[in-house]
């Protein structure tokens, strides 16, 4: 197989690369936002996914980054987490959740496209 040059690659990955970005930074915000709540073990689940999902959501970046091969595998794992994420931010009327979910749902979006 012949992959395109990084230069064509990165500006295919740029949009997904941004949204994988914001998911990570929004994913993190909440994480520690979720830490000052008043009933942190409630929040212990969107904790979990929103450390998990910044975690991949920055994998996902890294390998478009470097024109991976495996970039559309890593963003479709990435999309999946996103999808948990979301949902379980959802859950909450936190306005630091609400902002989680809106990013994890552009994030997942825009990595389901990388897969196709």
């Amino acid at each position: 197989m012949i992959r395109p040059n990084v230069q064509e690659n990165f500006s295919r990955y740029a949009d997904c690369i941004a949204a994988c970005n914001a998911a990570a930074a929004a994913c993190l915000k909440c994480a520690a936002a979720c830490l000052e709540e008043p009933d942190t073990k409630k929040m212990s689940r969107c904790i979990a996914l929103d450390m998990d999902c910044a975690g991949i959501a920055n994998l996902a970046a890294s390998y478009m980054l470097r024109n991976s091969e495996f970039a559309p595998l890593v963003c479709e794992d990435c999309a999946e987490v996103c999808k948990w994420c979301k949902e379980e931010c959802e859950r909450y009327d936190h306005w630091h959740c609400q902002e989680c979910a809106k990013a994890c749902a552009a994030c997942m979006e825009m990595c389901l496209k990388m897969t196709a």
